[in-house]
């Protein structure tokens, strides 16, 4: 293996090595209702919207300003998800039951950022990911999965993020009562189907500058054999 080779099987494994955070567009709430649908919003990604409707009971919804409960912001930051969600939007349930979000067109893994799940046993009868918890607005507790992977229970003020892998044109969950535990609901990268925002993930700056310090010492190499 000559120079050359050695340099891009290293940079490569490098780059291998780094994670790949995404900027998630996260839903904007628009329009809260005493009767059906519930809270109406859209989420907006680079080159779409989508229309997101949510049915079912709920305590509160903030569609602007309010109360930041997403602060501090590190439950809800990850290598997968790169920016927690805007400072007032939010849902705030506190019956107990079956719940529907709606998208005008299909999602693709679609977020739900979390607060303060607490004690609560929730199953949205599709696998889900459990990306990011922590200590958040209410205190610390852990999200347990259920014994398919459908759904958890928070052992603790559950503040976080969940992905559930797939496409989708309406999310349906159960959840238990209690005070309220709040919830929205956000995309990433490749978001709608049919189409993409962008371009997917967005490499983080220590891959960019690993790419650079490739890129200039292939430049050298190619300098020292002219």
């Amino acid at each position: 293996m000559n120079k050359h080779q050695i340099l891009l099987a290293t940079l490569l494994s490098l780059c291998s090595a780094v994670t790949f955070a995404a900027p998630v567009f996260w839903t904007d709430w628009t329009t809260a209702t005493t009767a059906t649908p519930g809270v109406l919003g859209a989420l907006t990604t680079l080159t779409d919207t989508v229309n997101v409707t949510y049915s079912g009971p709920y305590s509160f919804a903030q569609t602007s300003g309010g109360t930041n409960y997403y602060s501090p912001s590190s439950p809800y930051l990850s290598p997968t998800v790169d920016n927690a969600p805007p400072a007032s939007d939010i849902i705030a349930l506190n019956v107990g039951g079956l719940k529907t979000i709606t998208f005008s067109k299909a999602v693709k893994d679609p977020f739900i950022a979390l607060v303060s799940w607490n004690a609560n046993a929730v199953d949205f009868g599709v696998p889900i990911d459990i990306i990011s918890f922590g200590a958040g607005f209410w205190g610390n507790g852990t999200p347990i999965l259920n014994a398919g992977g459908t759904g958890f229970f928070g052992a603790g003020e559950v503040h976080g993020v969940i992905r559930l892998p797939g496409s989708y044109t309406s999310i349906s969950f159960t959840d238990t009562s209690e005070n309220w535990h709040g919830f929205t609901i956000g995309v990433a990268g490749v978001s709608v189907d049919g189409g993409t925002d962008g371009g997917g993930t967005v490499p983080e700056p220590a891959t960019l500058f690993l790419l650079s310090l490739g890129l200039l010492g292939m430049a050298q190499m190619a300098r020292h054999k002219s």
